[in-house]
């Protein structure tokens, strides 16, 4: 019955087929946001939405600040903060001997890096280096240092941790990795400052500079393919999508994308549409493994179109990121409104994991392991008992309960 009802509209997730757990739970907080639409004093899905900013320092010395709404604090896991280096050292010089002897390893002899859960939060608050950053102060591409910060702290704070990674190539890989996580964290030390006394904000981007940078269509190469026999319209978006590249491409282009449902929609309320990307889906696809601003990106070029996408993202394995995170600053007008949402202290307890089972990206399974009233319990398909010991080092989703401060 739940999945009928929260399921029933989506067409991957009402099939038989196995999804991804992050995804599903966050199509869960979508409908759940949707049912709840103009009453956000009964919206149960706000008990999980927090404020994120971005701290973002141009060598010009001044600084901008971007805030965005979340449900999820996605984790990349620092595989060189393992702490079982002595033991992995010995395990793999083990493989090497078995592969000799022409052995297989059992089980029980598997060392598999182990890294503290400290290290990825950590990790999440380290300062970043954005190469080509455009720098409104210095009108010049530079180099720029973001540093990411919790603006609010939820009731409940769900940590998901990037297993899912694409290795060199865009082959999709799952770590094979333990995370050692306690039952009590504190991530105060996560809290925004916001803007600090003497900081100096970059200048706002002049709105003529924003129109000059846009591409516009070459009206030869539009007539070249009107003169085909293709809608003008459709024409336009083949060749700003190849960045007046030639009628070759524009032509490669506009056979692929003749059946998109927004093909018909008009340039300007596309490009409306575009800048505004929905944070769920970015998030689905921070789970996929790829970069939050790659998938920003790519969204804003497909107007928030996942599948489109992510064939976006593998088409332009090269493309750069830096161009869209032309910052603005703490007083834009799209900055989210985040006063309203719960927040407290920065202490948590784990209640529940969601682990997934398998090393490969394409299958698996996944069960769950919940804390109530003192004790754990195994959720596996429609079957529970209890659990003694929870592998809690397994998790791929971890959700932690704040205590009172």
């Amino acid at each position: 019955m739940f999945k009928q009802v929260i399921a029933a509209s989506h067409p991957e997730f009402s099939s038989m087929r196995q999804q991804d757990a992050l995804e599903f739970f966050l199509h869960f907080l979508d409908q759940v946001e949707r049912v709840n639409g103009g009453r956000p004093e009964l919206d149960p899905s706000r008990n999980f939405k927090f404020g994120v900013e971005d701290r973002i320092l141009c060598s010009s010395g001044k600084v901008a600040y971007n805030r965005r709404l979340d449900y999820i604090l996605s984790l990349n896991i620092p595989l060189h903060e393992v702490i079982n280096k002595d033991e992995l050292e010995a395990f793999h010089k083990l493989k090497v001997e078995k592969n000799l002897e022409g052995k297989d390893i059992a089980n029980d002899e598997i060392v598999r890096p182990r890294v503290p859960l400290e290290a990825c939060l950590a990790c999440y608050s380290s300062p970043e280096e954005i190469q080509d950053f455009y720098s409104t102060a210095l009108k010049a591409k530079t180099t720029a240092i973001k540093t990411a910060g919790l603006t609010s702290f939820p009731d409940y704070l769900v940590l998901h941790m990037r297993k899912f990674v694409m290795e060199e190539g865009w082959v999709p890989k799952k770590l094979d990795v333990y995370i050692d996580v306690p039952d009590i964290i504190d991530i105060s030390h996560m809290r925004s400052k916001g803007l600090r006394p003497g900081e100096e904000l970059l200048p706002e981007v002049p709105v003529d500079e924003v129109e000059s940078n846009k591409i516009v269509a070459d009206e030869a190469i539009v007539s070249q393919l009107v003169s085909m026999g293709f809608h003008p319209l459709h024409c336009q978006k083949a060749v700003i999508n190849t960045s007046n590249a030639g009628a070759e491409e524009a032509m490669n282009w506009l056979l692929s994308h003749m059946d998109d449902p927004d093909i018909d929609v008009p340039i300007s309320q596309e490009a409306q549409r575009a800048e505004a990307v929905d944070p769920l889906k970015v998030e689905t696809l921070i789970s996929f493994g790829f970069q939050e601003a790659v998938a920003q990106k790519a969204l804003k070029a497909s107007s928030g179109d996942i599948e489109k996408a992510t064939d976006w993202i593998f088409s332009n394995p090269d493309a750069s990121v830096s161009d869209d995170m032309n910052a603005t600053t703490s007083s834009s007008k799209s900055t989210p409104n985040d006063s309203e949402l719960p927040d407290g202290g920065g202490r948590y307890k784990l209640f529940g994991v969601v682990s997934h089972i398998g090393t490969s990206t394409q299958c698996g399974h996944y069960v769950a392991h919940i804390l109530k009233d003192g004790r754990w319990a195994i959720f596996n398909d429609n079957k529970v008992g209890a659990s003694i010991n929870p592998p809690k080092d397994m998790g791929y989703l971890y959700f932690f309960e704040r205590l009172d401060s």
